[in-house]
């Protein structure tokens, strides 16, 4: 649990393996700037054991997140207020 609220606070600062925090850089890439993904980000991932299966996997969740969240903020769709309780940090991912 305290692994999980250290994620959604701040990853960066979360003792994670060297895949996961590679998967979660490259989702905040993709979120932020995708148009600066590059093979080499893949190669990364790749040297880290992902299978390309897995890596496009990763890229489909991370899309499908951001569309729905684009779609939520167009349409003032706002989150159940549970979520506002766990007092995550803004603009983290």
């Amino acid at each position: 649990m305290e692994l999980a609220r250290q994620i959604r606070t701040d990853y960066t600062k979360a003792a994670l393996d060297p895949t996961t925090r590679a998967l979660l850089d490259y989702a905040v890439k993709v979120t932020r700037e995708p148009w600066t993904c590059t093979r080499e980000d893949i190669e990364r991932l790749r040297a880290l054991g992902l299978r390309d299966e897995e890596i496009l996997d990763a890229v489909q969740v991370i899309g499908i997140f951001n569309h729905f969240d684009r779609v939520a903020d167009a349409l003032g769709i706002t989150l159940n207020p549970g979520y506002y309780e766990m007092k995550v940090k803004p603009g983290v991912l």
